[in-house]
């Protein structure tokens, strides 16, 4: 087994890029006024942690060496002062900041969700449901990080280090200056650390995508691995991943701890040198011993900044990769769109009909090929034939998840393509074999939540196919939890759940792929029942391996490899002794010796 390649999802471009955080500010224009109350209070935030240091420059020289204890009493609660405003300021400034993000970005799932519902199958064939999860809640996290933390973190960071060069500078410019001197040296240490910890970043990204990978991978296909004996090898294989992984970190870990202790070493280098060029002023008389204590406390506060910049950076580095992927997302346009003025039959009839159909879901690679018919008005017919025939493909062309490359689909005379998609779907009742259920309970599982069904519709829906007894013999009732895709629920029952289902919304096309398979007699029983209410009064297309299932349709149409090879009723393809006459032998000798009735392989 080959490792998956996820590099697309884990490269990482720059910590900046001025498109990107164009796009991404677009969502905080609705929120600019709590955007600007969260940068007054950032602005008043760094001017609290400004005023301490001066507040003890005025305690020492003007009331200290003065032994004036009322002055100090006063400057001690002026100090104890601006650290509870500094308190408050923060969190108000957190607050806001946190408030106006998760806002944005809960616009920005929203309209992520809302854009997946309109791309076509077609695009969930090629993104993975994991990938789609990823962009819609963890890139999406990512970015709300990059407001609460990144962003304003840096942009904190930047008013305390001008505002203490400032501060600095109105002191005492000669012993700023001296002060400062060691600045731009850890500036380029910085630059240095960030541009190795960012190719540190990224490669633990990569390895980390294949870590995950090979971990679902191995657990998804335990079984295959178990049957086979081959977890010794499996095991190798993670373990060398996994120690791939480790060995990054660990060169994160080395990186990292080079870079804090010299952080603190320029820190305590830049006190020690405040100090004795301080002193010595102080000594000369040319400045008060409060100015160098509250140069001290300046120094201290300036670099603490520094210290985070490993951290803001990763996050901004990770953001610009979130939001590409997001955005990449976003710009891909939907492929089935509706009509500019889309057509709306009044009264629908149900006539189907399919006049050259050719559709391929890769060029060069057609499904169907020249597919012609046409179903009146009521009238049931079954399209039978091996599997990969394109039996449910002509089915998702005329429910018009893909649109076909050449000839047209009517629905009472319109072209699909004419209708809107939403509103052609409506009359189109689709029951599967592998019925989808949702987490919920029973009664929003026929309704699927749409108001326009009323509770006695449901009940009446769910009588008619047979699933009322046993909704009724459950505690809830039509209020009983539904698990994940109806775990605890059997075959038999989730299709006649999907039955109420399609007869609650009230099709005037029914269409059936498989729906009668994988049940025991019994069950069936009840299906072939229930499916004459849904048929009653409807045009049907049943697409069916068991071949016994569909002898009373008015009409059998055999595909073969994209075409339709025979058409006729049962007992006239009987007659003709071709290919359905053929697949019939074999499922009525395989029912002889045992067998499921499972399709034949016609060849």
């Amino acid at each position: 087994m080959s490792e998956p390649l996820h590099s697309e999802d884990e490269i990482l471009g720059k910590a900046y890029d001025a498109r990107l955080m164009g796009r991404i500010l677009q969502y905080l224009k609705p929120y600019w006024k709590s955007m600007t109350l969260s940068l007054v209070f950032l602005i008043l935030y760094t001017g609290s942690q400004l005023l301490g240091p001066y507040i003890t420059k005025i305690a020492i020289d003007r009331y200290i060496a003065t032994k004036n204890l009322h002055g100090l009493d006063l400057m001690a609660l002026a100090y104890l002062g601006s650290v509870f405003l500094g308190f408050v300021f923060l969190f108000a400034q957190t607050y806001m900041t946190e408030y106006t993000g998760q806002r944005a970005m809960h616009d920005l799932r929203t309209q992520i969700f809302a854009h997946l519902q309109k791309q076509d199958l077609a695009y969930f064939d090629r993104n993975p449901v994991g990938r789609l999860m990823t962009r819609t809640i963890n890139d999406v996290e990512t970015l709300q990080e990059l407001f609460s933390t990144g962003v304003v973190g840096l942009l904190g960071d930047a008013f305390i280090v001008f505002g203490i060069a400032g501060a600095m500078l109105f002191l005492n410019w000669k012993l700023a200056l001296v002060t400062l001197t060691a600045f731009p040296l850890i500036l380029y240490i910085s630059r240095f650390y960030r541009r190795r910890a960012r190719d540190v970043y990224r490669e633990s990204r990569l390895v980390l995508a294949r870590l995950n990978a090979n971990l679902q991978e191995n657990i998804a296909g335990m079984g295959t691995i178990q049957s086979f004996g081959q977890e010794q090898k499996t095991y190798e294989r993670f373990q060398k991943i996994n120690t791939d992984y480790r060995d990054v970190l660990v060169r994160s870990i080395h990186y990292n701890a080079m870079f804090f202790p010299i952080v603190e070493i320029f820190s305590a280098l830049t006190i020690g040198i405040t100090l004795w060029y301080g002193g010595s002023l102080i000594l000369n008389h040319a400045l008060l011993p409060g100015v160098v204590v509250a140069f001290v406390q300046y120094i201290q506060r300036m670099y603490h900044p520094i210290r985070d910049i490993a951290e803001k950076y990763n996050i901004m580095q990770a953001a610009m990769a979130s939001s590409e992927r997001i955005f990449t997302l976003l710009d891909t346009q939907e492929t089935v769109k509706n009509p500019p003025v889309p057509r709306h039959p009044k009264q629908l009839q149900g006539a189907v009909e399919f006049k050259n159909v050719w559709l391929s879901y890769h060029p060069g690679e057609p499904v169907l090929k020249g597919i012609s018919f046409r179903v009146d008005p009521g009238e049931k017919i079954a399209l039978v034939g091996a599997t990969g025939g394109g039996k449910t493909s002509m089915i998702s062309a005329l429910c018009r998840f893909y649109d076909v490359e050449r000839g047209a689909i009517l629905v009472d005379g319109v072209d699909v393509r004419e209708w809107n998609k939403q509103a052609l779907r409506q009359h189109l009742g689709l029951v599967l074999q592998d019925v989808f259920l949702f987490s919920g309970d029973i009664a929003t599982n026929i309704t699927l939540g749409d108001p326009r069904i009323s509770e006695p519709r449901m009940m009446e829906a769910s009588r008619r196919v047979h699933i009322a007894p046993f909704i009724e013999r459950l505690p809830a009732r039509y209020q009983e939890e539904v698990q994940e895709r109806g775990a605890t629920l059997s075959q038999g029952q989730r299709q006649l759940l999907s039955f109420a289902r399609v007869l609650a919304f009230d099709p005037k096309i029914l269409i059936l792929d498989e729906a009668t398979s994988s049940v025991d007699t019994q069950t069936e029983i009840l299906i072939q029942e229930a499916l004459q209410e849904l048929l009653k009064d409807r045009t049907a297309i049943i697409i069916a391996h068991r071949l016994s299932t569909i002898k009373n349709v008015n009409r059998i149409l055999v595909i073969h490899k994209g075409k339709i090879r025979e058409e006729g009723s049962h007992q006239e393809l009987l007659a003709r002794q071709g290919l359905y006459s053929r697949l019939y032998e074999l499922q009525y000798r395989a029912q002889e010796n045992g067998g499921n009735g499972a399709a034949a392989t016609v060849s």
